[in-house]
């Protein structure tokens, strides 16, 4: 199971979720307003940083949509994935595809309202256009998607990760006790891995060791 820890803004950070074991970091960028959003200077800095921990791999997190600036941004930092996060059309999947190098995974997250998922229509479309992964990640009433801490129904998630045939991710309010809340979803033999953010996070607000190596034990466990 693949553990991707996001948000990290700090040297430190990414050296913490390597510690932990987790596999993947988030890194944001093109996230106007983020709270951890970084120039493209730090995002190549920080994906740097992750690759010299022998084992993290760097996920550049982003709501932009211009095919060029994102395929050049991330040749220029090496970053390993891309999760488009925002409601970028399948188009912007076929131009990166068309732009990146083949070792570069495309990953286009899916926003579950409730039990509806606005882009469950377009799946087949971003898959024939090169899409990679999903992630499956809640958005609120209020229309906030990404690191809202708010949690997916099970069976609303196992239902939309149906409509797939790619690998997928599974994010929204999880933490190291509710594991058992998504055995739908962990039951699915395309299910791959979680993404987390404020549970591996300390009481500033920084990504934590102890804290992600908690999230790891747990959602490893069977």
């Amino acid at each position: 199971m693949l553990v991707k820890i996001c948000g990290a803004r700090t040297e430190h950070e990414v050296r913490a979720v390597a510690e932990a074991g987790a596999d993947l970091v988030g890194l944001w960028h093109g996230v106007p307003g983020g709270r951890a959003d970084l120039s493209a200077p730090r995002l190549a800095r920080l994906t740097a940083e992750a690759r010299a921990t022998g084992r993290l791999r760097s996920v550049l997190v982003t709501f932009a949509s211009q095919a060029h600036t994102l395929a050049r941004t991330a040749v220029d930092s090496g970053i390993d994935w891309i999760q488009l996060h925002g409601y970028q059309r399948p188009a912007l999947v076929r131009a990166l595809r068309a732009q990146l190098p083949a070792r570069v995974s495309l990953v286009k997250v899916l926003h579950v309202h409730g039990t509806s998922c606005p882009e469950a229509s377009l799946i087949p479309a971003y898959e024939r256009a090169g899409t990679d992964l999903f992630l499956l990640d809640a958005a609120t009433a209020d229309g906030r998607v990404g690191s809202t801490a708010h949690t997916l129904d099970d069976r609303a998630a196992a239902d939309l990760a149906r409509r797939t045939t790619r690998p997928f991710l599974l994010a929204g309010g999880l933490r190291p006790d509710n594991r058992h809340l998504f055995d739908a979803v962990l039951a699915d033999p395309r299910f791959c891995g979680i993404d987390v953010d404020s549970a591996a996070r300390d009481d500033d607000g920084l990504l934590d060791a102890a804290r992600t190596a908690d999230l790891v034990r747990a959602w490893r466990t069977p």
